[in-house]
């Protein structure tokens, strides 16, 4: 004969395992340790949406283009800052999305990402038509038909776009700023160099520039390019460039003239670890010009994580280019 007091814990034991029933179906959890864990609120005002990626198209000139857009975790509503990075030739946007580590850092400061795709894997940065681009103003119609379209949907801020970009796109960057400074609050580059005759583009306005470079770039040389690079097969010339100084004074020229001054500014050098840098500071409130110039560097992104080609020389850890081009171009808005 069962005792009440059994009969008692077996009443108890039921309804403690029902209850856990009950719980476990309306939770949809497991009663496992791994599921105490606190979970973020579904609230939106507590939680920030994780960051998103789209590929999107878009037609100029009757050619479509394409485009990544990447926006920020802590996106919210509102116009965000935007920068438009511009890959290297013969790279692509997912490239120079992993060489920067863009991503990363722009969702720490809250910036709108879009990565261009350049037609044949390289960008007109000059004024001079080539055989695979007849039209040498092409990209800079797609890079402003990109800034009005993601300006009229509501999601970038025009006043302040940056571009950015690395060798050919390092180039496209300097070019976009040189001759669109009405859309342009700043540019950063690395490995590029504003291109001289016959393809000469020169800035017309302030605009604040940096610009990185490593003096062993064995690509692009830092002394930049008095005649056209040779093709690789099926590809374009290399754009013939002034030297990176060179670019950087034109700069500079132009904001001592918007501000009525002739002439171009006497820089200041500081001496950093494994790079120098250089200021030109504007008279006008904005153009200020910044030079960094890497000690051994190669054509290579410095501080990036991405192993490049050996033939391209080393990958400098000092300074770290990406943070230090969103914190100049971002310092410079308009």
């Amino acid at each position: 004969m069962t005792s009440r007091t059994s009969r008692n814990s077996h009443i108890r034991g039921a309804s403690l395992a029902l209850l856990l029933a009950v719980t476990t179906a309306l939770t949809g959890c497991s009663t496992t340790p791994a599921d105490t864990t606190p979970r973020p609120s579904s609230s939106p005002t507590s939680a920030a949406a994780p960051p998103t990626d789209t590929r999107a198209r878009l037609e100029v000139d009757g050619t479509s283009r394409d485009y990544l857009l990447h926006r920020p975790a802590k996106s919210g509503d509102g116009r965000k800052p935007l920068v438009i990075a511009f890959h290297g030739r013969r790279q692509t946007a997912e490239e120079v999305r992993r060489l920067s580590g863009l991503d990363k850092a722009a969702d720490r400061r809250g910036l709108l990402v879009a990565y261009p795709e350049g037609l044949n894997k390289g960008w007109g940065d000059g004024g001079a038509p080539t055989a695979k681009r007849p039209d040498p103003d092409t990209d800079v119609r797609f890079t402003a038909a990109l800034i009005k379209k993601l300006v009229g949907s509501g999601q970038a801020d025009p006043r302040r776009v940056y571009v950015v970009g690395f060798s050919n796109g390092g180039s496209m960057a300097l070019r976009m700023a040189a001759q669109r400074p009405d859309l342009v609050a700043a540019a950063g580059t690395v490995a590029g160099q504003l291109p001289t005759k016959p393809a000469e583009v020169r800035p017309t306005d302030a605009v604040p520039a940096l610009l990185i470079y490593g003096d062993k770039d064995p690509v692009r040389p830092i002394t930049g390019m008095p005649k056209p690079g040779t093709p690789a097969p099926g590809a374009e010339p290399s754009t013939p460039t002034l030297s990176a100084r060179a670019s950087a004074e034109a700069f500079a020229a132009a904001a001592a003239s918007a501000a009525g001054k002739k002439g171009t500014p006497s820089p200041v050098t500081e001496k950093k670890t494994g790079y120098t840098r250089t200021v030109w500071d504007s008279p006008s409130p904005r153009g200020d010009v910044e030079l960094i110039v890497v000690h051994g560097g190669g054509h290579t992104w410095p501080g990036s994580s991405v192993r490049g080609n050996p033939a391209f020389g080393p990958t400098s850890k000092a300074p770290d280019a990406t943070a230090a081009i969103l914190a100049f171009v971002t310092g410079k808005r308009s």
